[in-house]
Parts: structure tokens; sequence; C-alpha cells
């Protein structure tokens, strides 16, 4: 029986060349359909796309070979689980209805392997990130979601990849310090009796121990592909 657990995050499908993106989308598939074969659930841990924008029956062209791998991994039995982050929020039913990908607005705790998990993007857990938490709310916001695709797609989805520019570009150079980041946000958890505090947003590998747990951020994927798998332990490997 196999009992590993793969995660990945900060893919950002859509930022880059089109060139670079044909192959990083290759990477990904291929990776999901290794996946398929060596997990038992997949957490997608935020960022899969750059920006994403779903209307009420139009979603933005592309990456189906990517959204076919997904389906090919419910259909197969996998649980698929995709907690959104600060760049693909804009979802509404066509993953969870269409592919069998469940959704989550916020961090999860899954207990795994007999390890307790939190799981999370990671975005407005920063103490000092007061700002950004009040524009999460506003973009998150159903209603204002809903009036947003009155739009036309083509603007609407120009609009989003703008809206997901200033995003990118506020986060790297957004100082988060040291005493008040992410860490701090894991070590609370861990002092409530997670064994592991997962997240992703920063876009640099960390694995720290502390007391009786470890925080863990897996990284992204446009310095080197990657993704984290648990057994009875936790790895960061990558993916050539």
């Amino acid at each position: 029986m196999i009992n590993n657990y793969i995660f990945i995050s900060d893919i950002h499908l859509g930022l880059q060349a089109k060139s670079i993106e044909i192959e990083k989308e290759r990477k990904l598939v291929k990776l999901l359909n290794f996946a398929a074969d060596n997990c038992k659930e997949l957490f997608i841990v935020g960022d899969l796309f750059d920006y994403w924008f779903e209307y009420r029956r139009v979603y933005q062209k592309g990456y189906f070979r990517t959204l076919t791998a997904l389906q090919d991994l419910t259909q197969a039995g996998i649980k698929v689980n995709y907690i959104i982050g600060n760049h693909d929020f804009m979802h509404r039913n066509f993953f969870e209805d269409e592919i069998g990908v469940e959704l989550f607005q916020d961090g999860i705790e899954r207990e795994l392997n007999g390890k307790k998990y939190f799981i999370a993007h990671g975005d407005g857990l920063v103490k000092n990130d007061t700002g950004y938490n009040i524009l999460k709310k506003i973009m998150r916001n159903k209603t204002l979601q809903n009036l947003y695709s009155l739009l036309h797609p083509d603007l609407g989805v120009f609009l989003a990849s703008s809206t997901s520019k200033s995003s990118r570009d506020y986060t790297t150079k957004k100082d988060y310090g040291e005493i008040d980041g992410l860490f701090d946000a894991a070590k609370l958890k861990i002092d409530e009796g997670f064994d592991f505090v997962l997240f992703g947003h920063l876009h640099r590998r960390i694995f720290k121990n502390y007391k009786s747990g470890a925080y863990v951020n897996l990284g992204s994927w446009l310095d080197q592909p990657c993704y984290g798998i648990f057994n009875d332990k936790f790895e960061i490997v990558n993916w050539n």
C-alpha cells in the first residue's frame, strides 16, 4: 500500500516566456503522472497559476495538459487538495465539479501517517502584514468577484494578470524581518501540537526544526522544480 504524500507549491503557470512555460508545464505534467503511481494524496500549496480568473461559463485558455493530468489523478482515486494562494484565488466551481479537486480558501489541518500537519500557502500569516490582509479580504470578497466577472473575459484576464504582477512585486520587495516572519507563525502552530507546519509563498526552500516539530517551506518552481514527499520523514526533492 502506498503511503506517500506529495506536496507542490508556487509553480506560477503563465508567468514566464512562452518557451519556458511550455517546458515548465511539461515537467509539471510528468510529475503529476509520477504522483499517480507514487502517492496517496497530492497537496497543491498555492500559486499553481500566476493568475487565475474563472467566469461562470468561461475559464482562461491554456493549461489543458495540467488540468487533464489533475483529472486523471482524481479519476484514479487519488485525492487532490488545492489550497489557493495569493495569485490563483479567483476560482468558482470548475476545479471541484469538473476535475474533482477539492479547493480550500485557507490553511488545513491533516493527520498524515500519524503526524499532525498544518498546511497553508502562507500569505497573510505574517504579523506585520496588515495591509495585505486588508487587501486579501477585498480581493476574495465574492460580491466584488461577481461584479468583476461582468467585465469581458479578455479585459478581466488582462487586469488579473496585471494585479498578479503587482502582488508578486510586493511580496518580493516586502521585508518580513527575522523575528515575525512565517517561521514565527509556524512556531505558534507547533506549540499548538502540530508535528509539521508546511507553507509556500516565500519562494525559498526551508526546513527548520523547532521543539518536537518542523517548519517546511517548499520553495518555488521559478528556480528549480521540486516537490515535497512524506512517508516516515519529510524530504524536498528536485524534479528534473
